[in-house]
């Protein structure tokens, strides 16, 4: 017998199946082989997962609940059919829209079988209450590939709940599955009107800054992010930074982007200006998107996507251009030690701090990351502060920043390859060997380590 499927629900099953008519069935795979030890050791070994498109039933079913997730007072919680549909396809790459549909939803029974459906599909056992999160860290940590078609469904997830992201979401180079919502609203202000109010995380163009002396409110012991560009010398308040999370600035007569990733420790500068005949300065701003705990930050003229650790350009018009913005290097370290050494620094007035103090590393943050990451490299622990550089041979390498520090103070050379670590500030830097800066900056150890996976790690001689 055929069954007739209503129009509506035809456009959602095409979106799904998109790719099916271009691709055919390939065999079964199983990534356990692919996968480190301690992966497995921490999260068992993955299902077979198949390649090419969901089947028909996945589909159908995927589809019904893609609806209900956005008419979610419509459903009724006895309608299990369609997620028991879904267990019964058993495609582990469906569980993907799952999760994004788990991190959106408001009504407890919705959520409830969403949760349910993905451990069923995953044989993975509930534990606690954050199911997305257990979820999504499986997902990632066994690297489970999306189906065909999955960005369209995830963008209209998306874009259904927070307006702003129609732009965000097109396909680059970005692994679309690990983008989660950090929470917050996109801000999508224009150039240089960053005093307008905006329910985000608020950016700030052209920040007020202030001589040393005048700063009588920022303790000496109070963390910094010091950056020298071509003499002028410029501070950056930690306070400051963790309700902005994005500057751009002008410092030593070049253009800066500077995004500041509370949940990694990390604080990196940009060069924006130079750019290639044709293409504007990129101006960024905060997507309210996170891949793997890390922001992920746009240009507001293009709206493309930029990688944040690693400065590339991964979808829009300026990834089609290949852009890839150079780091300058970014000095950790206290407000005393930093006007120390550049007695004639500014700094960002107190006033930009929006008259918040939250401390996120020793608060919200100290226990570990409060997002998806998926697997650690157990080399280090999860907050370890590091050093990360790659050598010319392009190796990236992580120097624990308290053990090179330390060796540092008492004379000991730290180097790996043609890098050289040095004192700075009160803080570290990265040097090539005939002295020219490398453009580090300092992160947590999972940050490093999930960009860089294949990283070597500095060790004391």
């Amino acid at each position: 017998m055929t069954r007739s499927i209503p129009l509506n629900r035809f456009v959602t099953l095409l979106a799904l199946g998109l790719c099916a008519c271009l691709t055919w069935t390939q065999p079964l795979r199983a990534q356990t082989a692919a996968l480190p030890d301690h992966v497995v050791a921490a999260y068992g070994a993955p299902p077979t997962i198949p390649s090419g498109p969901l089947s028909t039933e996945a589909q159908e079913a995927l589809a019904d609940i893609l609806g209900y997730s956005l008419n979610q007072s419509a459903w009724n919680p006895v309608d299990g059919d369609a997620f028991d549909a879904l267990v019964a396809a058993g495609d582990p790459r469906s569980v993907w829209l799952l999760t994004d549909m788990m991190r959106f939803t408001w009504r407890p029974e919705f959520a409830a079988a969403l949760a349910r459906t993905s451990y069923s599909i995953l044989d993975v056992e509930r534990d606690g209450i954050d199911h997305w999160g257990r979820v999504t860290n499986h997902m990632i940590a066994w690297d489970m590939p999306a189906y065909p078609g999955y960005l369209a469904d995830k963008r209209t997830i998306f874009t259904n709940y927070v307006p702003g992201w129609e732009q965000i979401f097109v396909e680059g180079d970005i692994n679309w599955p690990l983008v989660s919502w950090g929470g917050v609203n996109i801000d999508d202000r224009p150039y240089d009107t960053t005093n307008d109010i905006c329910h985000c995380i608020p950016a700030v163009d052209n920040p007020t800054v202030s001589s040393a002396e005048e700063a009588t409110w920022l303790a000496d012991d109070a963390v910094v992010f010091g950056l020298s560009i071509n003499g002028e010398a410029r501070a950056y308040p930690r306070r400051i930074m963790e309700i902005r999370e994005m500057v751009n600035d002008t410092l030593g007569g070049r253009d800066l982007g500077i995004p500041y990733c509370t949940l990694c420790g990390a604080a990196q500068a940009y060069y924006t200006d130079m750019m290639p005949v044709g293409i504007s300065r990129p101006v960024l701003r905060t997507s309210g998107l996170l891949i793997r705990s890390n922001k992920v930050m746009f240009d507001i003229n293009t709206y493309s996507v930029f990688d944040t650790f690693l400065g590339h350009a991964v979808t829009g018009p300026l990834a089609e251009r290949g852009i890839v913005l150079d780091q300058a290097p970014v000095i950790t370290t206290t407000w005393g030690a930093w006007k120390a050494a550049h007695p004639h620094t500014t700094v960002l007035t107190e006033d930009l701090a929006l008259g918040r103090d939250f401390d996120l590393r020793n608060t919200r943050d100290a226990n570990g990351p409060i997002f998806p990451v998926g697997d650690v490299d157990p080399r280090m622990s999860v907050h370890e502060d590091v050093i990360g550089i790659t050598t010319s041979a392009g190796t990236p390498v992580a120097f624990q920043r308290s053990t090179a520090l330390a060796a540092l103070q008492s004379g000991q050379d730290v180097g790996f390859e043609d890098v050289r670590l040095i004192l700075d500030a009160g803080g570290l830097r990265a040097v090539s060997e005939d002295g020219s800066d490398l453009g580090s900056h300092q992160a947590f150890w999972f940050a490093w380590s999930q960009f860089h996976p294949d990283t070597q790690v500095w060790t004391a001689q």
